[in-house]
């Protein structure tokens, strides 16, 4: 039963989908614990209600992160076939392995995960499962939001098109959507909007309520509040959904050249998400469903957000179970292959590790990830070390899948973190190190 703890202070709009996100500030828990149960009574209580307002806020988030249908609106993306069913048991005694938690404490890893946040965790060794449990109600067939984890599936799905010979990486989106003409996209190539390095004018801001994220993004997404912004209509308001954001408002920031920094942006990801959808010629949600989802053997059907027209938001918009965000894991860990079948393009699970001296260079430039693990990121993956082909897709909040190829190791967890941002925060860090330490003891 989820208790409601005193809520953070609200910073007035519930956005997404950046590992930048909130401060460490932002961050603090109260300890001081109510006995209100959270969206248990019938009907809730005003102090218990989750609502559009406040479901990125702890502790609303915990129950609003397995629901995400209710705050939200989504589109379903259907299972097909036989479901892959993922063989092994849990092994209890992984758990207790011990490791320096970033306070320079000993935890277990039943800890960290226990005192982290943690909504659900499951690792597989050679595609069985080795080790899964779930805190704060969350079940094996409960639905999770991915957040940012969105982009990697994007990204996977997108390789299809680059091996079919659809789309040259070196080309700028604005050839193939020429809406993107005399927009920030315009100059820079398909290849550096993949890697967050596009040098675009528009910033995100969490804390601002009249930046320009705030204003016109978040709800053009539909998953950020303000008041007012759910009543806007096509026709009537220049920027309804997230394609007329990108194409009549993001500006090319004149003081960066493309290619030379990397900037954590979600927009690139909307831009890859409409890339899908034009050179495929059918929604992105249709795209994937039938490239990625239907093919995965998926024990539950998948469904993703939209933004205010209705249409997949590639930044962040997944939903999934724990056991499928693993399954789309264990397809990329086997690069692009269920059963036999190559689902992906070998070639494309490949180049996520084909990291350039430039592109290194590029991600150091933010000094913002110094302190994190990180080495590079490529293809909207996070990337651990290229030697090992250790990477991770990445969402807000605390979501995780982990791809380990040496040690033939896929992980994935969720969370419902109370600050957004990754960087150099510990509960996140934490349980990245868990993972990261299991996968080293089950090589």
């Amino acid at each position: 039963m989820q208790r409601l703890m005193k809520p953070l202070p609200i910073i007035g709009i519930s956005l997404l989908c950046s590992l930048g996100g909130l401060s460490q500030a932002d961050a603090t828990v109260p300890v001081e614990q109510k006995k209100q149960v959270l969206m248990e009574q019938v009907p809730p209580t005003a102090e218990s209600q989750v609502t559009f307002k406040n479901h990125r806020d702890y502790p609303y988030n915990v129950w609003a992160f397995r629901n995400m249908t209710a705050p939200l609106n989504g589109l379903m993306l259907a299972r097909e076939g036989k479901i892959n069913r993922i063989k092994g048991k849990h092994r209890a005694k992984l758990g207790e392995l011990k490791l320096e938690t970033i306070g320079g404490t000993q935890q277990s890893v039943d800890e960290i995960f226990s005192e982290s946040f943690a909504d659900g965790v499951i690792v597989l060794k050679g595609g069985k499962r080795v080790f899964e449990k779930y805190f704060n109600g969350l079940t094996a067939h409960d639905h999770h939001i991915w957040y940012s984890m969105t982009k990697s599936l994007v990204s996977s799905a997108f390789g299809i098109l680059v091996e079919e010979g659809k789309v040259d990486l070196d080309k700028s989106p604005a050839d193939y959507i020429p809406e993107l003409k005399g927009s920030g996209f315009e100059r820079t190539t398909i290849r550096n909007v993949l890697n967050h390095a596009s040098a675009i004018k528009f910033k995100e801001s969490y804390t601002d309520l009249k930046s320009d994220f705030a204003l016109h993004y978040a709800p053009a997404l539909n998953m950020g509040y303000i008041p007012g912004g759910r009543d806007a209509q096509p026709g009537k308001t220049e920027i309804y959904g997230v394609h007329d954001f990108l194409s009549r408002f993001v500006k090319d920031d004149k003081s960066l050249e493309p290619g030379a920094m990397f900037d954590y942006n979600s927009s690139n990801a909307d831009v890859l998400g409409w890339l899908v959808a034009r050179i495929s010629g059918m929604p992105l949600r249709e795209f994937l469903q039938q490239k990625i989802w239907s093919k995965i053997g998926a024990e539950h059907d998948g469904y993703i957000a939209v933004d205010r027209a209705y249409q997949a938001v590639a930044t962040g918009g997944m939903n999934s179970s724990l056991r499928d965000a693993v399954r789309f894991g264990q397809l990329v860990l086997n690069k692009g292959k269920v059963k036999g079948e190559q689902v992906l393009p070998k070639s494309w699970m490949e180049h996520h590790l084909n990291v350039s001296a430039a592109e290194t260079a590029a991600f150091k430039e933010n000094t913002k990830y110094k302190n994190d693990p990180w080495v590079a990121y490529k293809n909207m993956w996070w990337v651990l070390d290229t030697d090992k082909e250790e990477f991770a897709a990445v969402g807000i909040h605390g979501q995780v899948i982990y791809i380990n190829r040496d040690a033939n190791v896929t992980a994935a967890f969720f969370s419902s973190q109370p600050g957004a941002s990754a960087a150099g925060y510990p509960p996140f860090h934490n349980k990245l190190r868990a993972i990261r330490a299991l996968a080293k003891k089950l090589k």
